[in-house]
Order: C-alpha cells, then structure tokens, then sequence
C-alpha cells in the first residue's frame, strides 16, 4: 500500500498547510505563478521547512491527472482516516445536540467533496457513508471540499444498517430524505440530535437505509423536475436544519 497521496487545489493544499504540515513532504506550483494566494503557500511552506518546486503546466497536470489543480499540488504523508472504531469516541466528543450527514452509497467524488464542504459549513459534527460503492476521500473529492475534508470528520463504514442502530442506540434520530415522503423539511422538527441520511444520485436511500430511519422527509420540488442533486438536496436539508436550531 502507497505511504504516500498527492492532493491538488489552493484550498485542500493550504488547509493541509494549516492543519497538518509535517504531513507535506514537497510542493509543486507551476512555474511563473505569481500571484498573491501562491506567495502565500510558499511562505508557509518556507516557514514549515517544506519544498517548494515550480514544474511547467505539463507536468503539474501529469500529476494531478489532468485534474483542474489549480496550479498547485502537493505530495503528502497519508492523512489520518477515522474508522467506525472511531465513531463513540467522536460522539463523546460532542457537547451539544449531535448533528450528522450519512450519505448512502454516494459514488460521485465530485458530489462527496461538496456534501463535505457544505457540511462543514452548517456545522455538521461527522459525516458517515459505507466503504462499499461509495466515494472516498480522494484528490478529487478533496479540493472540492475546498479544505472541509481536512476539519470534518469522514467516517466509511462497513456495515451502514449496523451503524444506524448504533446511532438510534445513542439517541440520535434518523431523518430519511426521499421523493415520497409526505411530510417536508420544513414541517420537521430538526432541532434535537439527529442524522440527515441522503441517498445515491441514481437511487436515492437504498431499503435497509430507508427501512432504519425513523422519518422520511422531502423537499418541496414546484416546477417541471421530480429531484435535485444529491449535493444541493444535502444544502437544502442541511440549512433548514442550521435554521431551525438557530432559533432562540
């Protein structure tokens, strides 16, 4: 197995800067970037004792496998990944109501790293998919997250139904997002602990998964589509759920 991961885009690289430098072992820039955001990084990776080498356009894309990197990628350690092992111990974490994202059999990398950031940016304290047909946390998934893979914990579980009743064993309540369901979000108490479950961009919740929430929920849909993408229907339930627990 590779000890080492390449990572690729402004955001993940300097939120791996950050948070986690001793994990960088050399960075790339193209040559003849300039600007202020790459005087940035290069500074701080000056400041951490990190390399920084400038290649031409070919190169770096080489790299980032013909990836948009942003004119930046950089070589790392392998990152810490949480495992279900990790899951009590990250609930025990929490002070206040638990507020989770499962999502479902997502295989889009692109769809995950915008779940992760927008999760990150509602607050959400952990957010949970199966290891089977699912994306992970790759370079791709990374710098859409925009550096939110780096601060939100990202837990692949082997057996998702299993982790539902541990979740539902530990009080948190399960909120199903699916086309069918007769009531909406917005007729939903989500204020105390809960998990907003998502679906697949093809499927959407699988049975089991449906089978072990305790609601099923829906978004209004008012013009000529029956659904969203899975990464805006995640904002949208998320930010409902940010709304309502803002309420004094």
């Amino acid at each position: 197995m590779a000890q080492n991961e390449l990572i690729w885009g402004i955001h993940a690289v300097k939120a791996r800067l950050q948070k986690t430098p001793h994990e960088i072992i050399e960075i790339y820039i193209l040559k003849n970037r300039i600007d202020q955001i790459t005087q940035e990084v290069i500074l701080q990776a000056e400041q951490q004792g990190i390399s920084v080498n400038a290649l031409d356009r070919n190169k770096l894309d080489q790299l980032a496998n013909n990836e948009q990197h942003q004119g930046i990628v950089a070589k790392c350690r392998l990152s810490k990944r949480f495992t279900e092992n990790d899951l009590n111990y990250l609930l025990d974490q929490i002070t206040e109501s638990p507020f989770l994202l499962i999502l479902d059999e997502v295989q889009d990398p692109h769809n995950l790293g915008a779940c992760l950031r927008t999760a990150n940016g509602a607050g959400v304290h952990i957010v949970i998919a199966p290891q089977d047909r699912s994306a992970g946390l790759t370079p791709v998934a990374r710098k859409v997250a925009c550096g939110a893979a780096e601060e939100t914990p990202f837990i692949q579980v082997t057996n998702l139904a299993r982790t539902l009743r541990q979740l539902k064993e530990r009080g948190i309540w399960l909120y199903g997002a699916a086309d069918e369901a007769q009531n909406n979000i917005y007729q939903t108490d989500l204020k105390g602990p809960i998990a907003l479950v998502l679906g697949s961009e093809g499927k959407g919740l699988r049975r089991l998964t449906r089978e072990h929430c305790d609601y099923l929920i829906s978004i209004p849909m008012l013009g000529a589509v029956s659904s969203l993408n899975v990464s805006v229907a995640t904002g949208v339930c998320l930010y409902e759920a940010v709304r309502q627990r803002s309420l004094k």
